[in-house]
Formats: C-alpha cells, sequence, structure tokens
C-alpha cells in the first residue's frame, strides 16, 4: 500500500523529483508502473540516494524514538541527537547545516560522515556572528592585595575582534575576581604559561597580575583562593617596560558577575558506529558522560538580559546557546561545540 500510495500523492502534489534514500531503488520499477497505468496524472522521477550517517551517534527515526521513549535522553529536542530541533537548541544555525550539506553533497556510496565534518561548518558560522564575552565556568577566587576594596575599574572591551560594528561592553575589575581552575597550577610544567606562584599573567582587557600567596583549606588541603598583586600601569594589558609576559586569561568581577548553569555537551555514544555490532543493543553504547551540568558558573554581566537562543562566543571556552529553560533568575548556556576539536587528542590518546 505505501508502494500504491507514494507514487500517486507524489504525483497529485505535483512533484517532479522524488528523491528517496537507496532501499527505494528497489521499488522505482512499480513507482513507475502505477504512473503508467493511471491517465492524466504527472509522472514524478524518482531519485535515490545513500542517507546520510554520522559517526557517534544514531540518525534513525525508530532508535532516536527508542532513546526518547526509554527516557535515555529528554526528548526530541534534546540538543544530543541530531535531530533539527535539537541541534536548534544546542545552539547550531541553518547556514552552518546548510553548509555542511553542500559539502558533504548527494551520493549513491554509503559512508559515514565525521561529526567533526559538521562540528567545524558550525564553528566557521558562530566565528563570525557571535559577540565574545567572558565566563568561567570552574572558578578559582583570585584576591587582589593592592587593588582597592571598594573601587570599580570599567574596562573597554570589543564584542568582535574583526567587526567593529559590534560595538564593545564595559567590563568591571574589582579587587577579587575568578578565574578558571585550569588556569592556575602549583606545580606546572615547563610549558604551562598561566599562573603559577611567583609568576606574572596577563588578564584579558585588564592588567598584569602576579601570584603572591596560595591560601589553602586547612582540612581538606584544597586550594581556596590565590592573592595576586596587579601592576596599575598595564591596563589594557600594554606592558610599558617591555617585559614579557606570554599568557593571557579571562576572568569575571566577584561582585559583577552573574550565575548561571552551564551545560556541556559531548558524543551521545561512546562507539563510532553504535549500531555496527548487530548482537548487542545499540543503547549499551551510550556515552555516560554525554552532558555535564555546572551549576556555579559566572558570566560578565552583559548577558544579564539574554534571551533563549542567543548565541556567544565565551572566550578560550567555545561556543555557547541561551537555553529555553534559561530565565532572568537563573541563566543557562549550552554549549554548542568547543574553540577547538578536544575530541580528536582524546581518542588518539
Amino acid at each position: 500500500m505505501y508502494d500504491y500510495a507514494h507514487c500517486i500523492s507524489d504525483a497529485l502534489e505535483n512533484i517532479t523529483h522524488s528523491i528517496c534514500t537507496l532501499e527505494f531503488e528497489d521499488h522505482r520499477p512499480l513507482y513507475d508502473w502505477f504512473l503508467n497505468q493511471l491517465e492524466n496524472l504527472p509522472h514524478p522521477k524518482q531519485i535515490e540516494f545513500a542517507r546520510l550517517n554520522l559517526n557517534y551517534t544514531v540518525m534513525s527515526k525508530r532508535k532516536l524514538l527508542e532513546l526518547v521513549e526509554s527516557k535515555l535522553v529528554n526528548g526530541w529536542d534534546d540538543p544530543r541527537i541530531p535531530t533539527l530541533v535539537g541541534l536548534r537548541r544546542r545552539g547550531f544555525t541553518s547556514q552552518a547545516i546548510r553548509n555542511f550539506c553542500e559539502r558533504i553533497g548527494v551520493t549513491k556510496q554509503e559512508s559515514t560522515v565525521e561529526m567533526g565534518y559538521l562540528e567545524e561548518c558550525v564553528r566557521e558560522d558562530l566565528n563570525i556572528i557571535t559577540p565574545r564575552v567572558m565566563a568561567v565556568i570552574r572558578p578559582l577566587r583570585i584576591v587582589i592585595t593592592n587593588f582597592p576594596e571598594d573601587k570599580i575599574d570599567y574596562l573597554d572591551a570589543p564584542y568582535h575582534p574583526n567587526d567593529p560594528n559590534m560595538g564593545s561592553r564595559q567590563v568591571a575589575f574589582t579587587r577579587e575576581i575568578y578565574i578558571e581552575q585550569d588556569d592556575f597550577m602549583e606545580n606546572p610544567p615547563k610549558e604551562f604559561f598561566r599562573l603559577r606562584l611567583g609568576q606574572e599573567v596577563r588578564l584579558r582587557y585588564g592588567y598584569v597580575i602576579k601570584c603572591n600567596e596560595i591560601i589553602k583549606n586547612t582540612v581538606t588541603g584544597n586550594i581556596e583562593e590565590i592573592h595576586c598583586t596587579y601592576d596599575s600601569a598595564t591596563r589594557g594589558g600594554n606592558i610599558p617596560d617591555g617585559r614579557k609576559v606570554k599568557g593571557t586569561i579571562h576572568w569575571v568581577s566577584v561582585k559583577q558577575a552573574i550565575k548561571a548553569e552551564v551545560r556541556l555537551y559531548d558524543r551521545l555514544f561512546n562507539a563510532t558506529n553504535p549500531t555496527a555490532n548487530k548482537d548487542i543493543d545499540f543503547k549499551t553504547n551510550l556515552n555516560p558522560n554525554s552532558v555535564t551540568v555546572l551549576s556555579e558558573c559566572f558570566v560578565e554581566s552583559s548577558l544579564s538580559k539574554v534571551k533563549p537562543e542567543e548565541k556567544f562566543q565565551f572566550e578560550r571556552l567555545g561556543y555557547f546557546c541561551v537555553d529555553y529553560d534559561s530565565m532572568p533568575q537563573k541563566l543557562i548556556f549550552n554549549r554548542t561545540v568547543t574553540l577547538k576539536d578536544s575530541w580528536v587528542k582524546i581518542t588518539k590518546k
């Protein structure tokens, strides 16, 4: 009945070319035969091509339905699954998806496209259209001991380094700031050019600071805060005396920053082809770390009035999109993609 209805429906709707996947190739003689028996109907042409396959996920509607009904994902718009609503919620742009489809083309050869190729398309598009802002997702408190407690120094920061039309915003610099935990190491290797004891680092749009003291919890031994001093002559990152400071890190003000939740999405499956082994349930290949929710994150104050689906580059971290569940009293950001494809390095290791 499907074969019978397929061709007639196409003809009645004035379809000129009926594009199908390769499994319909054997059905084409029947498609043509039915239309040849019926008079006064146009005769669409059926063309078959290989379906799109992406690694580390499944494209089958039946398998996606199984994931949704089993509540292994949070509905059809879960940012981890390759539905259009899921990709949109994650922050993928329509232009990036079009570019991806144009690049991979149409073929009759069954193949699997790397997810990284799609991600590179969205990186290219978001790099052009997204404003840059600063956010700290795993905060470490820094106290700048020689900066006045009640002082706020507003620094001008452009939204895009190559597009002055995007304008700029004022970033508040205060005595206490947050940096990423990964931007400090107590015993770093030689190639570590971020903050460490006795060394200097440049704060993005701000000053050069020097680490002088590490404050640890007396019970756990964990680092609670870092005491630094700043060089007032280096405002904006300039160093008048010419000394070299290799590292530049992002930061936010403790007093001015806004608390937010950040959801870090990764591959939905651990296996390149989750359905390759027909003897096991494809769901056993699910990646238990496909999403990490960080609830103690801080973003700069310019993001106080963001709306769902707005997209930003969190400097040095990646591209992020405001989630549908986000509210003014609880901002939620979904990571669309990192700035670099870290997965390649992980898989090589």
